[in-house]
C-alpha cells in the first residue's frame, strides 16, 4: 500500500485533551538531566515544586497523539520512519501543571522519489483547555525512507538554519546520565528501541539510543542556562534537525552562535565527536 496523497494531506486527527500535574513537569526536567546538580538554583527551579517552572521544551509531550503513522490506511511503511526535525514556538510560559489539548494536522507531504522517501510535516497547537488561550505551536518533519515515489509533489522542502562559517561564541557542556533514555521514557515515549539492548541490536545499534527529543531537551537546557539565565520565559521558539543518535552517558556540547534575540546552534556528541543536532535556532524573547 502506497502513500496516496490527497487522502493523506485530508486526513483528521481528533483532539487529544491531557492533563499533566507538577509531578509530570519534574519528571519530564529530570529526563533531560535538569537536577544533575542538586544544588544549583537554576536547575532546582525545574525539579522542586516550590515555584516550579516548565521546560519550554515540554511542549512537545503535552497533547501528543500517539505514533499515528503506525495506522494500516496511512500507507506508510512505518518501520522505517524516523523523525528528522522538530520546532517549537513558546506563545505562553507552560504552566507547571494543567489541562491542555493538542490539535495536529499534516501542513505538507515531500515526495523524494523512488528509493529516496518522503517528507511529512505536521503542526501541532497545545491549548489551554481552560482559557483556550495557544500556549505553544509544536512542528515535525518525518522521513519516510520507504515511502518516495507514490507521485506526490517534489517541494517545497524546508531549507536547514545556516550555521556561520566562524567558531562557536560559546559553549556548553552537559553530562547525559546512563540510565537517561530510561527517566525519559516516563514522560510519554515507550519505544523499546530506548530501554530494550535486544531491540537497539536489531535496530542497528551497540545498545539502546537516547530519545531525539531528550537530546533537544539537553540543547534547550544548554541555551537556558547559558543566555536565559535559567528563566524559561525567555526563549520563544527552538527548532533543529536531528542528525546522529545519543547513547545515554555521552556529554552533550551544544555549542551557539549569538545574533542579537537570534541564536544558531548543534549539539555534538564529545566521546564520539559527532554532530548529533544540527542547524539549530534559537529566538529570544524581546
Amino acid at each position: 500500500m502506497a502513500i496516496d496523497y490527497v487522502k493523506l494531506m485530508a486526513r483528521r486527527f481528533p483532539d487529544v485533551e491531557h492533563r499533566y500535574s507538577r509531578r509530570d513537569t519534574i519528571l519530564y526536567a529530570l529526563g533531560i538531566g535538569l537536577g544533575a546538580d542538586p544544588l544549583d538554583p537554576g536547575q532546582l527551579r525545574f525539579v522542586y515544586e516550590r515555584e516550579l517552572k516548565a521546560m519550554p521544551t515540554m511542549a512537545a509531550v503535552l497533547g501528543y497523539i500517539g505514533f499515528w503513522v503506525k495506522e494500516p490506511d496511512t500507507g506508510i511503511d512505518w518501520v522505517k520512519v524516523v523523525a528528522a526535525e522538530q520546532g517549537i514556538a513558546i506563545h505562553r510560559p507552560l504552566p507547571p501543571e494543567g489541562a491542555v489539548v493538542g490539535r495536529l494536522r499534516l501542513t505538507g507531504i515531500v515526495d523524494k522519489g523512488t528509493g529516496r522517501g518522503a517528507l511529512i510535516y505536521s503542526e501541532r497547537e497545545v491549548i489551554e483547555k481552560d482559557s483556550g488561550a495557544l500556549l505553544a505551536t509544536v512542528t515535525q518533519t518525518l522521513f519516510c525512507r520507504g515511502d518516495g515515489g507514490f507521485g506526490g509533489p517534489s517541494g517545497p522542502v524546508r531549507e536547514p538554519h545556516p550555521l556561520p562559517a566562524r567558531a562557536p561564541d560559546l559553549a556548553c557542556d552537559l553530562a547525559t546520565a546512563a540510565n537517561q533514555a530510561l527517566l525519559y521514557r516516563l514522560s510519554g515515549d515507550g519505544n523499546p528501541l530506548h530501554a530494550d539492548p535486544e531491540v537497539a541490536r536489531r535496530a542497528g545499534f551497540e545498545r539502546p539510543i537516547l530519545h531525539g527529543l531528550a537530546t533537544l531537551g539537553v540543547a534547550c537546557h544548554a541555551i537556558v542556562r547559558a543566555l536565559c539565565a535559567y528563566e524559561p520565559e525567555r526563549l520563544a521558539r527552538i527548532e533543529v534537525r536531528y542528525s546522529r543518535p545519543v547513547y545515554p552517558g555521552e556529554t552533550i556540547r551544544t555549542e551557539m552562535w549569538r545574533d542579537g534575540r537570534t541564536v544558531g546552534f548543534r549539539a555534538r556528541a564529545l566521546p564520539r565527536d559527532v554532530v548529533v543536532l544540527d542547524s539549530g535556532l534559537a529566538e529570544l524573547a524581546a
